[in-house]
């Protein structure tokens, strides 16, 4: 089960038998100026994968933002979600909502510069 409103995101999968997993998370993100970077988006990722308490936070600039998937999957994998399992799998219609969220948000347009230094 997946649900979005701008900002959050909540995604939901129980186990359905013993060799099975789940996990409850929630992404929180918002627009934020870092000295370093610029402007970026900072994810808060909060709830549980297989029982364990998960909380914690990321931040992408302006560039890298659209990859918060990939950075959200690796941290739920950190609590025991499966490496063979990308959270977006379950839950593309809400996935592309929040892409185009962070996108309105980060005013990014087609043609916009990518640090190079962010390809590495």
């Amino acid at each position: 089960m997946a649900t979005f409103e701008p900002g959050h995101l909540h995604i939901e999968r129980h186990a359905l038998n013993k060799d099975d997993y789940s996990y409850n998370l929630c992404i929180d993100y918002e627009v934020v100026q870092d000295p370093k970077e610029g402007k970026g988006m900072l994810f808060k990722m909060h709830g549980s994968v297989q029982d364990k308490d998960l909380k914690e936070e990321f931040f992408l600039p302006k560039d890298q933002a659209f990859d918060f998937a990939r950075y959200a999957t690796h941290i739920a994998q950190k609590y025991g979600l499966p490496r063979t399992v990308v959270l977006t799998g379950q839950m593309h219609k809400q996935y592309d909502l929040m892409f185009e969220d962070v996108r309105h948000r980060l005013d990014v347009k087609p043609g916009d510069p990518i640090n190079p230094a962010h390809l590495e």
